[in-house]
């Protein structure tokens, strides 16, 4: 939702309207759109939820959705569909494609999902957030613009990095909309085994199912570690630019807005992401140096507090730091607005 957000913003400043088309479930995590942003709910299905009843119920389901997209693009015809993947966007495009639309596609992890897939070869362009792609189709057109973030990490990532040479030490651990649980076991055990001159400097901003909370805060207590701990952070820009340290999973937008901000990260790619996209999203930090990429089953206790250690060494969390901000795509929301606008049907 946050490359869709991002270049819905640019475009209500280009002076276009926008309206976005998805679920009952992505229109939950739409908050951030601005309200001149229409809303468009369309049924939509993954054959992969629900067992047999979902596979066999998610054509029809899907199908229904494609004909409230037509009945809304007969009434109000769009200059150009923009697709950003999942089955949310199923309905869409096939609509679009079907009557023929002008349509590109944003695929924001480093492989393509099955629906980008499906309509790779549909669309006058891919453009590509992570590069290089894997598995795009032989026709496919494929572009590479980066990741859009929103207009927030932007004017948070004006922050400079502040070297960690005296002072407190911020640590930002998240992993995801529902934050991740080997996070809330690994990190405060980690922490705690940390050389106790650090541990006093530490501060810690996590996010924590809310079953996990009382355990996480209490073993950072124990630790004598301040800590700050919450299931959802409504201002993660700002946390972000505050950080000297990030811990997180390597989700397409994560490692867009880390390149942005310029901070140093250890990331631990989701094991059960679709086709280990997240593996993929996360190879430019690591082989910039920019990130330190670890494997969720080869990660331990120990591993964990030495590679805490070593990114907080000042010399290196500063190298770290420029060699994120150096990969980034800042202008990736620009691009992509531009290609808008050049596949568009005229008005």
């Amino acid at each position: 939702m946050y490359p869709a957000q991002a270049l819905a913003e640019a475009m209500l400043s280009r002076g276009w309207r926008v309206r976005l088309a998805t679920d009952a479930r992505g229109l939950r995590y739409a908050g951030g759109f601005p309200d001149a942003v229409d809303r468009l709910e369309l049924r939509a299905a993954s054959p992969g939820q629900g067992g047999l009843t979902g596979l066999l119920a998610a054509p029809t389901t899907l199908a229904r959705g494609m004909i409230q997209a037509a009945r809304a693009f007969r009434r109000d015809p769009p200059a150009l569909v923009a697709g950003f993947g999942g089955y949310p966007a199923f309905p869409t495009l096939a609509a679009a494609v079907g009557m023929g639309l002008p349509r590109i596609i944003h695929e924001q992890n480093g492989v393509l999902g099955r629906v980008n897939r499906f309509f790779a070869r549909h669309a006058a362009v891919v453009a590509c957030g992570i590069w290089p792609l894997e598995n795009a189709p032989a026709r496919a057109r494929l572009e590479h613009v980066g990741n859009p973030v929103r207009s927030a990490v932007i004017e948070a990532s004006a922050t400079p990095y502040d070297p960690p040479a005296r002072g407190p030490l911020r640590l930002l651990v998240f992993g995801g909309s529902q934050g991740a649980s080997v996070f809330a076991t690994l990190v405060p055990a980690a922490v705690t085994s940390l050389p106790e001159a650090m541990r006093h400097r530490l501060t810690v901003v996590q996010q924590i199912r809310g079953d996990e909370g009382a355990a996480v805060e209490a073993a950072y207590r124990g630790a004598g570690v301040e800590a700050e701990t919450a299931p959802f952070f409504e201002d993660m820009p700002t946390r972000l630019a505050e950080a000297h340290l990030v811990i997180s999973r390597a989700g397409a937008s994560t490692v867009a807005e880390l390149a942005i901000m310029g901070r140093p990260s250890i990331l631990v790619p989701y094991p059960h992401a679709t086709a280990d996209h997240q593996s993929a999203n996360a190879r430019a930090l690591g082989a910039a140096a920019a990130a330190i990429v670890v494997r969720e089953a080869a990660l331990t206790t120990s591993d964990l507090a030495a590679h805490i250690r070593t990114c907080l060494a000042q010399d290196r969390a500063t190298e770290m730091a420029k060699a994120a901000r150096a990969i980034a795509r800042p202008n990736a929301v620009t691009q992509l607005a531009k290609m808008v606008e050049t596949h568009a049907r005229p008005q």
